[in-house]
């Protein structure tokens, strides 16, 4: 095996015997040749569109089979080597299509090869030996680790953006140009592509994002309201419990409408906590608060729950034995042993959760505030622009991305802390959790912290950025503001390739920057985006305030 698509891959270069985040070798080469067959699905869909045949099948395959690779989203090999037989019989189903529309307007189809007409082994030690010749691995020589390390930057783009695309979908939002770019984008991959072709497209991934992100923005508030500033408590109360870690809000109101009036409180963990800001979804009195923290520390805090967890979407650790029989996954992700909930059907979930000690006492109580999306933000941005103005805001940071259990993110707990009192904190996505517990004060009656959501949130903070620029009439890289991120795996790679389409600039990437980015390519966003690693806080800070 090798897989460097996060930034826990083992000593910064790649885990080439066992995955730091817990996958085993047959799983990540499975992985590959998952994506490997969707580049086949898409080689034949992009020619089908082309003569009006569009396949709705291969279009959320594709979505579905990307998002399933996505780090912490899928550990069970058996449910990938599925996938890879459904992903052949999707692509031989698109061809015959392509063939047949072909045929009818007298045209000759094109003759392709590589993963458009794989042949799918027929016994798993072949199907093992067929994944492991087609990993990333034998890229790394032919045609070498800079063409390679840009390929994988745009498949991890497109996986990042596939899970935004997915949750959307859930919710019935869809754009049929998003569709096509996936398809377009892994045909390009298929192809012998120039440094200067594939850094191109790596921003056409970014660009392509910004609409992904805009579409499950308005999914999301189109469907449960636009997030509100909300007080949320994070300490349990007494009685039964279900906690639900991951990103999907369908999964989290479907869960609420079943276990209401059940007896039973349900808590959210993770990027989960941003949820009890919507109206619709805080309407319910039983969704009670936030339990824990970041994704990375569930073992121990799962641990210690005394209650059911329900694992949407992507984040989910090797469980522990101890709460084995009642951890449940829904949606994409799966863990081997794990029972996986289809169709929203949570009755085990609640059984589980009654069945449990639930906590026998209320903590003592705290609360932190949520809810700072752009409707929020904007709605407060004459007061916001005129702090500024009259000094009293010096300066805007946006500290946030995804969190991770190597070490060195302590940075980001350090920085907030020592950022001044005279300056805002923009947050979002999991590594809010290294500081959002802290107390930091107003400006004027502004929250000092404002967090804005989860990791697709940051089309929020963009729209902030942008609607700030557009009051002091300049360039967002002209504002008081500095973008000092955290990244982990693909959802914070391709927010990164949206923030580079812009044009922004002089972000600071931390704790490590990705080991797929060669020194050349890496000079390349250096030289066009002054993309920097982050360093200490104290120097970090010197260097952005002066």
């Amino acid at each position: 095996m090798f897989c460097y698509q996060c930034e826990q891959t083992a000593k910064g270069t790649g885990c080439d015997t066992f995955g730091v985040c817990g996958k085993d070798p047959k799983t990540a080469v499975m992985q590959d040749l998952l994506v490997y067959v969707t580049k086949g699905v898409s080689n034949w869909a992009v020619r089908a569109r082309k003569l009006g045949v569009v396949s709705r099948e291969a279009d959320i395959f594709v979505i579905e089979a990307l998002f399933t690779t996505i780090t912490n989203v899928n550990f069970d090999s058996d449910t990938l080597i599925n996938l890879i037989r459904t992903g052949v019989r999707v692509r031989d189903s698109i061809r015959d299509l392509y063939f047949s529309a072909c045929k009818d307007k007298g045209l000759e189809p094109d003759e392709l090869s590589g993963p458009a007409v794989w042949p799918m082994p027929t016994d798993e030690e072949a199907f093992e030996n067929e994944a492991v010749k087609l990993s990333i691995a034998d890229r790394l020589d032919d045609p070498g680790k800079d063409i390679t390390g840009l390929e994988e930057l745009i498949t991890y783009g497109l996986k990042g953006s596939a899970s935004y695309v997915d949750h959307a979908q859930i919710l019935g939002f869809e754009d049929d140009d998003v569709y096509a770019f996936f398809h377009e984008s892994l045909d390009f991959l298929t192809r012998k592509n120039t440094v200067e072709d594939l850094f191109a497209m790596v921003l056409k991934v970014g660009e392509k994002n910004l609409r992904v992100m805009e579409l499950l923005d308005s999914a999301n508030t189109g469907t449960y309201g636009h997030p509100e500033p909300t007080e949320v408590r994070v300490t349990p109360i007494k009685g039964k419990a279900i906690v639900v870690s991951g990103h999907d809000l369908k999964d989290l109101e479907e869960l609420l409408k079943q276990t209401e009036g059940k007896g039973i409180n349900i808590y959210t963990h993770g990027e989960m906590l941003p949820t009890l800001a919507y109206p619709g979804l805080k309407k319910y009195s039983h969704l009670v608060g936030n339990y824990g923290g970041a994704w990375q520390d569930q073992q121990k805090e799962f641990d210690a729950f005394p209650g059911a967890i329900l694992m949407t979407t992507n984040c989910i650790q090797k469980p522990k034995n101890s709460y084995m029989d009642r951890i449940f996954t829904t949606g994409l992700v799966q863990w081997p042993g794990v029972a996986h909930i289809d169709d929203h059907d949570y009755s085990a979930v609640i059984e589980a959760a009654l069945a449990a000690d639930g906590f026998i006492e209320d903590a003592p109580e705290k609360k932190i505030m949520i809810g700072f999306a752009r409707n929020a933000v904007l709605s407060v941005a004459d007061k916001v622009i005129q702090a500024v103005k009259d000094g009293d805001i010096r300066h805007f940071f946006l500290v946030g991305g995804c969190d991770g259990a190597k070490s060195g993110r302590n940075y980001y707990t350090d920085l907030a802390m020592q950022i001044p009192d005279d300056c805002i904190i923009l947050t979002l996505a999991c590594g809010k959790y290294r500081f959002n517990k802290l107390p930091f004060g107003d400006i004027g009656g502004i929250p000092r912290l404002l967090d804005v959501g989860q990791c697709n949130d940051a089309h929020s903070a963009i729209q902030i950025a942008v609607a700030l620029a557009g009051a002091f009439e300049c360039g967002v890289n002209d504002l008081p503001l500095s973008m000092i991120l955290s990244w982990y795996e693909q959802k914070a790679v391709t927010i990164l390739l949206s923030l580079l389409y812009l044009g922004i600039k002089d972000i600071r990437l931390g704790p490590t920057l990705p080991a797929f980015l060669t020194p050349a390519a890496l000079e390349i966003l250096v030289d066009k985006f002054n993309i920097m690693p982050t360093t200490t806080p104290e120097d970090d800070l010197k260097a952005i305030l002066g």
